[in-house]
């Protein structure tokens, strides 16, 4: 039986530069760094909010890096979240605002280019 998602990946061209960008920007955990296969193939690097199930491994494809992800961010408060990162040095390349299908939504470019999505799913703090 499946009981959860165990990771996802996010392409990274520089593999340190990432894992700065996630713990210290994002404040994401440091779960596993370690030597993935052989001579200059990079490195296993997991991170991830506190408490989540699923972590995203920044994987080393800088032909693939730059693009939009495949996951989406859960946010408590979209629009003081966004706030808070751009005080850390995150670019947000899409304000907080309610979209059209009824959910908050943002957008920040992390420091491989790649654009990853904010969600607010929950309606506490931010008001519309």
């Amino acid at each position: 039986m499946i009981t959860s998602v165990a990771f996802t990946t996010v392409n990274c061209v520089d593999q340190e530069r990432a894992k700065t960008f996630y713990t210290r920007v994002l404040g994401f955990e440091p779960y596993r760094d370690e030597p993935m296969g052989g001579s200059g193939s990079g490195r296993w690097i997991e991170v991830g909010p506190k408490g989540a199930d699923t972590r995203l491994v920044l994987f080393p494809d800088a032909d693939q890096a730059g693009g939009l992800t495949s996951f989406v961010l859960d946010t408590d408060d979209i629009v003081a979240t966004c706030a808070d990162l751009a005080e850390r040095g995150a670019e947000i390349t899409a304000q907080p605002k309610v979209e059209a299908w009824g959910s908050w939504w943002a957008q920040i470019k992390d420091s491989e280019g790649n654009e990853i999505g904010l969600a607010q799913r929950r309606t506490a703090g931010a008001v519309p």
